[in-house]
């Protein structure tokens, strides 16, 4: 997957007029206001030594806004998080870290197309004979390699399935693949020498094909067919000799879905130039130790094969490429909404306390002790918060079906993401309101007194 990180004017227009939009609102209000005010009106505020009602007014609105906003990003950060976290941690039905991809392209060499299998047999062989070498396989594709294939599948003796759900993806395979990857086999057998050119085609298939095309049997003996035949040429038949675990193809997301295995040495006589080598490393030691051997032991054998190299790891981490920057992206918009909502809510409970400074000096000249000062600063803040967060967990409740096809292992609006989206923001407020509360109650009546 590929991503265009080049500057687009169109976003960068866009970006530019909202920041002089949002400037321009939020500094010419507060003017307008002041420029608008009655003399004798402001002097009689300025004695009471509190903040007018339309004060008040004007700006529980934008908390509750703030609020509303920051709950919806931490709610987005929330989904796209979790959802990386459960594809990382996915079971993949293959083992990851022990596994090194080896690329063979024979475009370059001089031997012929028939000759190329007894080629790859002679790569392989050689390969597996290097010191910390545990097992090595050859297949037409990789998991997760962002190459596919694809066929329309009937078996006998079953009612043919119609549309897609005839589909199964397919990959060609050597014997003891399985074993190189991990992948469990549940039922029948492993290809072995006897399955050649000549012999009986066979096929092993996954658990998700057998329960798809042979729901409630076994699949082992029964025979598939491939309809969909080029014009002029027989009908594929094979017969399936085993059933594997299933096992990610080229979608993290589609674990479950059917795959029909070939035999890689009953394939046609004109092998096709690209293969891959998959090699199982012993001893947990890094797959990438092993590239300079490889390569060495290769050109033992054709000069002109052209390699490359990645372990299935790095393989798999570049599937999740989309999902990991979404994560990465959300999270910081997250954290970057909560540290806003924490510094404008400290600052509006900070411009409160200054406004009702007299208010507050009198309450305690008249007995109202440090604690209810304290309640009565954050009280307020706090109503106005809760709403914030219902508000803003509505809003996310009912968006977040727009993003659904973007999580896995979460449903829309999952009630654990949004409510500790909440509790966090409400955390956070509360803190911001509390220090400038415990400032008020500190404030020495009879200073207050005098300068009011």
């Amino acid at each position: 997957m590929s991503l265009d990180l080049t500057l687009d004017w169109r976003v960068l227009t866009f970006t530019t007029g909202v920041a002089i939009a949002t400037a321009l609102a939020f500094g010419l209000v507060p003017a307008l206001r002041a420029g608008s005010a009655e003399p004798a009106e402001a002097l009689a505020e300025a004695g009471r030594g509190g903040a007018s009602i339309t004060r008040r007014r004007l700006g529980s609105p934008l908390i509750v806004a703030q609020v509303a906003l920051s709950v919806m990003l931490l709610v987005g950060a929330g989904l796209f998080v979790r959802t990386f976290a459960s594809l990382a941690s996915l079971d993949l039905g293959f083992d990851r870290d022990p596994l090194l991809l080896v690329g063979v392209d024979a475009q370059r060499s001089t031997v012929a197309p028939t000759e190329r299998h007894a080629l790859l047999t002679r790569v392989r062989d050689a390969v597996a004979t290097l010191p910390g070498v545990e097992r090595v396989s050859v297949s037409v594709l990789t998991p997760l390699s962002g190459m596919s294939w694809n066929d329309a599948v009937e078996v006998d003796g079953q009612p043919p399935l119609k549309g897609r759900e005839r589909m199964a993806w397919f990959n060609a395979i050597t014997p003891g693949w399985f074993a190189t990857y991990g992948t469990p086999l549940v039922a029948g057998r492993d290809f072995d020498s006897h399955d050649r050119t000549g012999s009986t085609p066979v096929v092993i298939v996954n658990q998700a094909f057998a329960r798809r095309f042979t729901p409630g049997g076994n699949p082992v003996g029964k025979s598939i067919r491939l309809p969909d035949h080029d014009e002029g040429q027989p009908t594929k038949v094979f017969e399936i000799i085993g059933v594997v675990g299933n096992s990610a193809y080229n979608d993290l997301r589609k674990v479950s879905e059917p795959v029909v295995y070939t035999c890689y040495n009953q394939g046609s006589d004109e092998q096709e130039p690209f293969s891959a080598l998959t090699v199982r490393v012993a001893g947990g030691q890094s797959p990438a130790l092993l590239v300079r051997s490889v390569v060495t032991r290769v050109a033992t054998v054709d000069r002109d094969l052209s390699l490359s190299f990645h372990p299935l790891r790095e393989q798999v981490n570049a599937s999740l490429v989309r999902e990991r920057i979404m994560a990465l992206l959300s999270g910081f918009f997250g954290g970057l909404a909560l540290l806003l909502a924490g510094i404008g809510l400290y600052g509006v409970a900070s411009y409160t306390v200054s406004l009702r400074r007299t208010e507050i000096g009198v309450r305690m000249a008249l007995g109202a002790d440090a604690g209810r000062v304290q309640r009565m600063v954050v009280s307020r803040m706090a109503r106005l918060v809760a709403i914030g967060v219902i508000v803003g967990a509505a809003i996310s409740f009912w968006a977040s079906r727009f993003v659904a096809g973007l999580l896995y292992g979460l449903e829309p609006g999952d009630p654990l993401t949004i409510a500790g989206a909440a509790i966090v923001l409400t955390a956070i407020a509360l803190a911001a309101a509390w220090l400038p509360a415990r400032r008020a109650a500190r404030i020495d009546p009879s200073v207050v007194l005098r300068e009011g």
